[in-house]
């Protein structure tokens, strides 16, 4: 199981290049995908396809390879196979019959997502791809919405602002959120506001609405659990009401004692009054 890089081919590892060089077969979810990333490295290898469509036939065809001695390096277009991409039942087979499945870690575009997005808590949920149908995706939302996690959605770029508008409807539109599209891309951007803000930031600009999202949604409890004085948050609100958040975190911390980045973190949790 072989992470490739989600964008900027450089991101591929040495270990993933090792292995795909040297494997027998690479089964890919779009082999023209995973052809211009061999080509980048010089690699030649007998490709096969497994997605969403085959992958049982595909995962039966991966096994009698493995019975055959040969070895096989399963990819994704981008990432990590098996998480919301084709893998996991191939893999699944695999084990049944008695071969070793092996991961090579690599770019994962929540990980990306997250580590960018400075949510204050070390705790959080990888949901993947919500339902495209409306009905669906709020019921599945309401089942989520209070859990003290930060919540990791991926959406496609034609339905991300009609996702956006659900995730107001149901989570609030005080809710921070981290939007991050295009990740390790030549138009990458990362934009946190509130949710219902959000709408806003993607149609101030055409291009926003193009490119994989990935969409951190932050904690219910991040306000309350901000830790902050209520003298903070005032100094800070007042500070806010005329200067940048990160001066505004700056001055209050130098005012008030209080750690900087909580209160930009409390600052970026709140939704700026109009």
């Amino acid at each position: 199981m072989v992470a490739t890089p989600i964008g900027n081919l450089r991101d591929v590892t040495l270990r993933a290049l090792e292995v795909l060089a040297s494997v027998d077969v690479i089964a890919a979810e779009d082999t023209r995908t995973t052809g211009r990333l061999l080509d980048a490295h010089s690699i030649r290898a007998r490709l096969i396809s497994l997605h969403q469509h085959n992958e049982r036939a595909a995962a039966e065809k991966i096994v009698a390879l493995l019975a055959q001695g040969k070895s096989v390096a399963l990819v994704s277009d981008a990432g990590t196979p098996g998480l919301s991409d084709p893998g996991a039942l191939a893999v699944a087979r695999a084990r049944e019959a008695g071969y070793r499945v092996v991961p090579v870690p690599g770019p994962a575009a929540a990980a990306c997502a997250l580590s960018a997005a400075g949510v204050p808590s070390a705790r959080f949920l990888f949901y993947g791809f919500l339902p495209a149908r409306a009905g669906q995706r709020r019921g599945e939302l309401e089942a989520v919405k209070s859990l003290p996690f930060g919540l990791i959605f991926y959406e496609a770029p034609h339905r991300v602002a009609d996702c956006i508008a659900d995730l107001v409807k149901v989570l609030g539109a005080q809710r921070t959120v981290t939007l991050a599209r295009e990740l390790t891309k030549l138009f990458e951007e990362i934009h946190t506001c509130a949710l219902g803000e959000a709408r806003a930031w993607l149609e101030a600009d055409a291009h926003r609405g193009k490119g994989e999202f990935v969409l951190v949604v932050w904690p219910p409890a991040a306000l309350e659990k901000s830790g902050l004085s209520d003298a903070a948050k005032h100094t800070l609100e007042v500070l806010r009401s005329e200067l940048p958040l990160k001066q505004a975190s700056t001055l209050a911390a130098a005012i008030t004692g209080e750690n900087r980045k909580t209160l930009y973190d409390y600052g970026l949790s709140v939704k700026r009054d109009p």
